[in-house]
């Protein structure tokens, strides 16, 4: 399927690892234009070998002033993929603070901001976009030890629905993306224990863990015209786990 989103311009956050990472290689690869956003620069340098004439911004989405500067001469973006994130795990007896800030910080504030920043621009220059925020299963389904997690991904959905809302108007969309498990590097770490690996599989009747691609094409397809009447949708790439 021909997605014709070449000669756009798309900003990508969390862009140095797993599915940021590999949403800016297939963007790339399509003739998107592409501003990766990452706190970490070492990934930023690799990431521009792989595909040269990316855009970077090392900036730290946790700290709102710092995002501000660092996006605030960004240029006209048509596409948006909110990405970035943190899973602090703990038991729901022993959440803290820190772990609380610093995830809705990030999972949700950051999507907030970059996505005001984003869609302003959009809409003083007349243009049409579309905006795709990653979240997750665990913002439809709780799972031991991502009190936070399970919080900060439900919080998501619901913006995604009122961005799509009051963005609409504006010929801007906005849809979210609901993975299971992803076999990135994260999601083998935390998903190699056999028994807690089998314990999720059983419950998703496809049987299997979803691959980065599957999610990539999810994004690629929210974001390009083939989705044109789809805005305020959460999409499941879960091999039917919410079906349960």
């Amino acid at each position: 399927m021909e997605l014709g989103l070449a000669g756009r311009r798309a900003l990508v956050t969390g862009a140095g690892k797993g599915i940021g990472r590999s949403t800016v290689q297939a963007l790339h690869a399509a003739g998107v234009r592409v501003v990766a956003v990452s706190r970490t620069r070492a990934d930023l340098d690799s990431l521009v070998q792989e595909c040269p004439g990316v855009e970077t911004l090392c900036v730290d989405l946790a700290d709102w002033e710092a995002t501000e500067r660092a996006l605030g001469s960004v240029g006209p973006i048509d596409l948006l993929v909110n990405n970035a994130a943190v899973a602090l795990l703990q038991p729901f007896l022993e959440v803290t603070k820190e772990a609380c800030d610093t995830s809705f910080h990030v999972n949700l504030r950051a999507v907030i901001q970059v996505s005001q920043i984003v869609a302003k621009g959009m809409i003083a220059r007349g243009a049409p976009g579309a905006i795709v925020n990653v979240s997750s299963q665990a913002s439809q389904r709780a799972l031991n030890h991502h009190a936070v997690y399970c919080s900060t991904k439900g919080a998501l959905d619901m913006l995604t629905k009122t961005m799509a809302l009051e963005l609409g108007p504006h010929k801007i969309r906005v849809n979210a993306v609901n993975p299971t498990v992803v076999m990135t590097a994260m999601g083998r770490a935390n998903w190699s224990d056999p028994h807690k690996a089998k314990v999720m599989l059983d419950r998703i009747p496809l049987g299997k863990f979803a691959e980065v691609e599957n999610v990539v094409d999810a994004i690629l397809f929210l974001l390009s015209d083939r989705s044109g009447m789809t805005t305020g949708s959460t999409m499941p790439v879960d091999g039917g786990f919410m079906a349960h």
